[in-house]
Protein backbone atom coordinates (compact mmCIF):
# COMPACT_ATOMS: atom_id res chain seq x y z
CA UNK A 1 0.00 0.00 0.00
CA UNK A 2 1.65 3.05 -0.71
CA UNK A 3 1.62 6.52 0.83
CA UNK A 4 -1.73 8.38 -1.44
CA UNK A 5 -3.57 4.95 -0.08
CA UNK A 6 -2.88 4.78 3.47
CA UNK A 7 -3.14 9.14 4.00
CA UNK A 8 -6.92 7.95 1.70
CA UNK A 9 -7.64 4.83 4.34
CA UNK A 10 -6.48 6.88 7.58
CA UNK A 11 -9.15 9.33 5.96
CA UNK A 12 -12.04 6.65 5.77
CA UNK A 13 -11.70 5.54 9.17
CA UNK A 14 -11.82 8.86 10.44
CA UNK A 15 -14.91 9.52 9.19
CA UNK A 16 -17.05 8.13 12.28
CA UNK A 17 -14.98 10.50 14.41
CA UNK A 18 -15.63 13.46 12.27
CA UNK A 19 -19.21 12.84 12.38
CA UNK A 20 -19.41 12.66 15.95
CA UNK A 21 -17.77 16.39 16.34
CA UNK A 22 -20.35 17.56 14.18
CA UNK A 23 -23.57 19.43 14.76
CA UNK A 24 -26.67 17.90 13.51
CA UNK A 25 -30.36 18.39 13.59
CA UNK A 26 -31.53 14.71 13.86
CA UNK A 27 -34.83 13.66 13.81
CA UNK A 28 -36.37 11.47 16.43
CA UNK A 29 -36.18 8.62 14.67
CA UNK A 30 -32.77 9.01 13.27
CA UNK A 31 -30.09 5.75 12.95
CA UNK A 32 -26.72 6.14 14.55
CA UNK A 33 -24.88 3.48 12.23
CA UNK A 34 -21.41 3.84 13.80
CA UNK A 35 -21.40 1.76 16.41
CA UNK A 36 -23.60 -1.03 13.93
CA UNK A 37 -23.17 -5.09 14.48
CA UNK A 38 -23.18 -7.55 12.28
CA UNK A 39 -25.93 -8.78 10.45
CA UNK A 40 -26.67 -12.32 10.12
CA UNK A 41 -30.29 -13.63 8.82
CA UNK A 42 -31.27 -17.25 7.34
CA UNK A 43 -30.73 -16.86 3.54
CA UNK A 44 -32.88 -20.33 3.25
CA UNK A 45 -36.13 -18.81 4.92
CA UNK A 46 -37.04 -16.24 1.86
CA UNK A 47 -35.62 -19.19 -1.13
CA UNK A 48 -39.20 -19.05 -2.35
CA UNK A 49 -39.97 -15.72 -1.60
CA UNK A 50 -37.97 -13.26 -3.96
CA UNK A 51 -40.41 -13.75 -6.71
CA UNK A 52 -41.69 -10.24 -6.34
CA UNK A 53 -37.89 -8.94 -5.52
CA UNK A 54 -36.64 -10.24 -8.36
CA UNK A 55 -39.47 -8.09 -10.57
CA UNK A 56 -37.00 -4.99 -10.22
CA UNK A 57 -34.07 -6.60 -9.05
CA UNK A 58 -33.47 -9.48 -11.56
CA UNK A 59 -33.54 -12.96 -9.87
CA UNK A 60 -30.12 -12.95 -9.77
CA UNK A 61 -30.32 -9.87 -7.99
CA UNK A 62 -28.66 -7.81 -10.81
CA UNK A 63 -31.23 -5.42 -11.80
CA UNK A 64 -32.41 -5.64 -15.33
CA UNK A 65 -34.00 -2.34 -14.58
CA UNK A 66 -31.15 0.73 -14.85
CA UNK A 67 -32.58 3.16 -12.27
CA UNK A 68 -33.50 0.23 -9.69
CA UNK A 69 -30.09 -0.91 -7.98
CA UNK A 70 -28.16 -4.59 -8.42
CA UNK A 71 -28.29 -6.05 -5.16
CA UNK A 72 -26.48 -9.21 -5.58
CA UNK A 73 -23.06 -9.35 -3.52
CA UNK A 74 -24.35 -6.54 -1.43
CA UNK A 75 -22.93 -6.70 1.96
CA UNK A 76 -25.69 -8.17 4.70
CA UNK A 77 -25.24 -5.23 7.12
CA UNK A 78 -25.57 -2.87 4.28
CA UNK A 79 -29.28 -4.20 2.84
CA UNK A 80 -30.32 -4.89 6.25
CA UNK A 81 -30.13 -0.96 7.45
CA UNK A 82 -31.31 0.10 3.73
CA UNK A 83 -34.59 -2.20 3.99
CA UNK A 84 -34.76 -0.62 7.22
CA UNK A 85 -34.83 2.95 6.19
CA UNK A 86 -37.05 2.15 3.82
CA UNK A 87 -39.22 1.27 6.69
CA UNK A 88 -38.94 3.93 8.66
CA UNK A 89 -39.46 6.62 6.16
CA UNK A 90 -42.50 5.15 4.03
CA UNK A 91 -40.91 7.37 0.65
CA UNK A 92 -44.25 7.45 -1.17
CA UNK A 93 -42.49 7.97 -4.28
CA UNK A 94 -40.99 4.38 -3.55
CA UNK A 95 -42.41 1.00 -4.77
CA UNK A 96 -40.04 -0.55 -1.96
CA UNK A 97 -42.64 1.03 0.81
CA UNK A 98 -45.34 -1.13 0.34
CA UNK A 99 -43.10 -4.14 0.22
CA UNK A 100 -41.42 -3.96 3.39
CA UNK A 101 -44.36 -2.71 4.99
CA UNK A 102 -45.24 -5.94 6.66
CA UNK A 103 -41.31 -7.49 6.77
CA UNK A 104 -41.06 -8.35 10.39
CA UNK A 105 -37.04 -7.98 11.90
CA UNK A 106 -35.77 -10.94 11.10
CA UNK A 107 -37.54 -10.64 7.65
CA UNK A 108 -35.46 -7.96 6.72
CA UNK A 109 -32.45 -9.81 7.89
CA UNK A 110 -32.95 -12.97 6.31
CA UNK A 111 -33.50 -10.93 2.54
CA UNK A 112 -30.46 -9.25 3.56
CA UNK A 113 -28.67 -13.19 4.00
CA UNK A 114 -29.92 -13.71 0.99
CA UNK A 115 -28.61 -11.27 -1.65
CA UNK A 116 -25.72 -11.15 0.48
CA UNK A 117 -24.50 -14.26 -0.83
CA UNK A 118 -25.00 -13.91 -4.74
CA UNK A 119 -22.76 -12.98 -7.19
CA UNK A 120 -22.31 -9.25 -7.43
CA UNK A 121 -23.07 -7.53 -10.92
CA UNK A 122 -20.48 -7.69 -13.21
CA UNK A 123 -18.41 -3.69 -14.86
CA UNK A 124 -19.62 -2.84 -17.50
CA UNK A 125 -18.38 0.23 -19.67
CA UNK A 126 -20.42 3.11 -20.68
CA UNK A 127 -20.26 4.31 -24.36
CA UNK A 128 -20.21 7.60 -24.84
CA UNK A 129 -20.23 8.80 -21.02
CA UNK A 130 -17.47 10.72 -19.28
CA UNK A 131 -15.63 7.98 -17.26
CA UNK A 132 -12.10 9.35 -17.36
CA UNK A 133 -13.50 12.16 -15.44
CA UNK A 134 -15.49 10.16 -13.12
CA UNK A 135 -12.23 7.85 -12.52
CA UNK A 136 -10.38 11.24 -11.39
CA UNK A 137 -13.43 12.36 -8.79
CA UNK A 138 -13.61 8.86 -7.50
CA UNK A 139 -9.90 8.03 -6.80
CA UNK A 140 -9.08 11.47 -6.22
CA UNK A 141 -12.06 13.80 -5.20
CA UNK A 142 -12.02 17.21 -5.84
CA UNK A 143 -10.61 19.93 -3.78
CA UNK A 144 -11.72 23.17 -5.16
CA UNK A 145 -14.88 21.90 -5.12
CA UNK A 146 -14.73 20.22 -1.89
CA UNK A 147 -15.02 16.86 -3.01
CA UNK A 148 -13.11 14.12 -1.11
CA UNK A 149 -12.48 10.60 -3.06
CA UNK A 150 -15.05 8.15 -2.73
CA UNK A 151 -12.33 5.65 -2.89
CA UNK A 152 -11.99 6.08 0.87
CA UNK A 153 -15.08 4.82 1.39
CA UNK A 154 -16.21 2.48 -1.22
CA UNK A 155 -12.64 1.32 -2.08
CA UNK A 156 -9.98 1.81 -5.02
CA UNK A 157 -11.86 -0.46 -7.45
CA UNK A 158 -15.37 0.48 -6.48
CA UNK A 159 -15.67 -3.00 -4.27
CA UNK A 160 -16.25 -2.30 -0.93
CA UNK A 161 -13.90 -0.83 1.96
CA UNK A 162 -10.99 -1.87 2.56
CA UNK A 163 -11.63 -2.86 6.01
CA UNK A 164 -15.06 -4.65 5.54
CA UNK A 165 -14.13 -7.75 5.90
CA UNK A 166 -12.54 -7.53 9.67
CA UNK A 167 -15.30 -5.24 10.81
CA UNK A 168 -19.07 -5.05 10.02
CA UNK A 169 -19.07 -1.01 10.36
CA UNK A 170 -17.33 -0.33 7.32
CA UNK A 171 -19.87 -3.18 5.67
CA UNK A 172 -22.10 -0.47 5.56
CA UNK A 173 -20.47 1.04 2.93
CA UNK A 174 -21.71 -0.38 -0.10
CA UNK A 175 -19.80 -1.47 -3.08
CA UNK A 176 -20.52 0.57 -6.14
CA UNK A 177 -18.47 -1.74 -8.76
CA UNK A 178 -21.04 -2.62 -11.79
CA UNK A 179 -23.74 -0.85 -10.77
CA UNK A 180 -26.16 0.95 -13.20
CA UNK A 181 -24.89 4.22 -14.08
CA UNK A 182 -28.59 6.06 -13.74
CA UNK A 183 -29.38 4.63 -10.01
CA UNK A 184 -25.80 6.04 -9.07
CA UNK A 185 -26.19 9.25 -10.77
CA UNK A 186 -29.76 9.88 -8.90
CA UNK A 187 -28.85 8.72 -5.89
CA UNK A 188 -25.37 11.14 -5.56
CA UNK A 189 -27.90 14.01 -6.62
CA UNK A 190 -30.34 13.29 -3.54
CA UNK A 191 -27.65 12.85 -1.28
CA UNK A 192 -26.57 16.08 -2.60
CA UNK A 193 -30.01 17.79 -2.09
CA UNK A 194 -30.17 16.03 1.32
CA UNK A 195 -33.14 14.06 0.60
CA UNK A 196 -32.19 11.22 2.87
CA UNK A 197 -31.09 12.17 6.12
CA UNK A 198 -32.34 9.42 8.21
CA UNK A 199 -29.21 7.61 9.07
CA UNK A 200 -25.68 8.71 9.84
CA UNK A 201 -24.42 7.68 6.58
CA UNK A 202 -26.61 9.55 5.15
CA UNK A 203 -25.13 12.55 6.66
CA UNK A 204 -21.93 11.07 5.58
CA UNK A 205 -22.60 11.15 1.74
CA UNK A 206 -24.46 14.46 1.96
CA UNK A 207 -21.18 15.83 3.23
CA UNK A 208 -19.89 14.05 0.33
CA UNK A 209 -22.09 14.88 -2.74
CA UNK A 210 -22.95 18.66 -1.99
CA UNK A 211 -20.27 19.72 -3.91
CA UNK A 212 -21.11 17.78 -6.84
CA UNK A 213 -22.62 19.25 -9.88
CA UNK A 214 -25.06 17.20 -11.85
CA UNK A 215 -22.20 16.64 -14.77
CA UNK A 216 -19.84 15.46 -12.14
CA UNK A 217 -22.44 12.95 -10.25
CA UNK A 218 -23.09 11.75 -13.93
CA UNK A 219 -19.26 11.18 -14.54
CA UNK A 220 -18.73 9.27 -11.53
CA UNK A 221 -21.38 7.13 -12.24
CA UNK A 222 -20.13 6.40 -15.95
CA UNK A 223 -16.78 5.09 -13.98
CA UNK A 224 -18.67 3.49 -11.41
CA UNK A 225 -20.73 0.63 -13.81
CA UNK A 226 -17.23 -0.28 -16.14
CA UNK A 227 -15.00 0.20 -13.21
CA UNK A 228 -11.71 -2.37 -13.18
Amino acid sequence: MNLHSRRLLRLATCVPALLACSTFAFAADFIDLRDAGPVQGNAEAVRDKIALCSACHGPDGVSPVPTFPSIAGQPAEYMYWQLVEFKREARPESPMTALVATLGDQDMRDYAAWYAALAPARPVAVEGGNAERGATLFREGDATAGVPPCQGCHGVDASGHPLAASDPRYRLYPPLRGQHTAYIAQRLKDFRDGKYMLTSNDHIMHGVARGLSDEDAQAIADWVQGAK
